[in-house]
């Protein structure tokens, strides 16, 4: 199981809770059954405007990334995924990072949400989910963004072990603040209380994966003919922007733009969040 206790998962769902109320949007709350486990969905802005599916990352949920995008609910129906096996209210089932069902998971979701010409939204891991989705089947998809994304290049794995993976394992193991704190600050441009006390209690309470990420091959990257946009962070430890933008440009022949985050770690600055959104924005037409 995702949770190590139910105690653990009611914490976990109250912080959830708290940071949705706090978002101060219009929204719905949703779920549908997929043959690979039920998945929660927040939906947000005028369901006239075009759709866009907005997935979070590792350890996260969909009120924290739909907080660092909200002003994309002002051109676009936002449909903010909640990623299976993750710290949030979908199934709790984990799906092969090397095969295709997270592709298969998403398509079922667009084609039961009955969506067309959707916009992706992939940050971190939701990058993976958005690339197995083209890989899978591109058909319904009109554009994607795809912000510090996994799947595309990994970084010094010695130095993803010094300054993150040890002091989250002294952290799951002590409980001691500090440990966490290191790896925020490994991880984050920047971030508030709510972000330190969410990350805490995920691998507190969580089993996480940290198994092998893989990387897309050039073979199934020459077959998306989807327009790309990537965002890629300088200073990220796990995926390093210019070797990314590198690779992309190698990987992709649909690539359309290229953006390297100056000074961002993996999880963006509020500042550079804008930066995103504005893009996004204006290719909502």
């Amino acid at each position: 199981m995702f949770f190590k206790t139910q105690e653990g998962k009611e914490t976990i769902l109250k912080l959830y809770n708290q940071k949705l109320e706090q978002l101060q949007l219009a929204y719905s709350e949703q779920q549908i059954d997929t043959r690979f486990g039920k998945t929660n969905i927040i939906v947000s802005g005028d369901k006239q405007n075009p759709p866009l599916l907005l997935i979070h990352g590792t350890g996260g949920c969909a009120p924290l990334i739909l907080e660092s995008l909200s002003n994309l609910t002002t051109k676009y129906c936002v449909y903010a995924i909640d990623v299976l096996a993750q710290p949030n209210k979908s199934a709790e089932t984990r799906l092969d990072m090397k095969s295709l069902d997270y592709g298969k998971w998403l398509t079922e979701i667009i084609i039961k949400l009955r969506l067309k010409a959707v916009t992706l939204v992939g940050f971190s891991f939701g990058g993976l989910i958005s690339l197995k989705t083209l890989e899978f089947n591109q058909t319904p998809i009109k554009q994607v963004f795809l912000i510090a994304p996994v799947y595309i290049v990994n970084g010094n794995p010695l130095l993803g072990l010094l300054k993150m993976f040890i002091p989250l394992k002294k952290f799951i193991k002590t409980n001691n603040p500090k440990y966490i704190k290191r790896v925020m600050d490994a991880l984050f441009s920047e971030y508030d209380t709510f972000a330190l006390q969410f990350m805490s209690a995920t691998f507190q309470h969580c089993n996480m994966d940290f198994s092998p990420l893989p990387l897309l091959s050039k073979k199934a990257a020459q077959n998306i003919q989807t327009p790309i946009t990537i965002f890629a962070a300088e200073k990220d430890l796990m995926f390093p922007g210019k070797k990314m933008i590198k690779r992309s440009k190698h990987l992709f022949s649909s690539l359309k733009e290229t953006k390297l985050l100056k000074s961002s770690k993996h999880v963006p600055s509020y500042k550079d969040f804008e930066i995103i959104e504005k893009s996004i924005l204006d290719n909502s037409n």
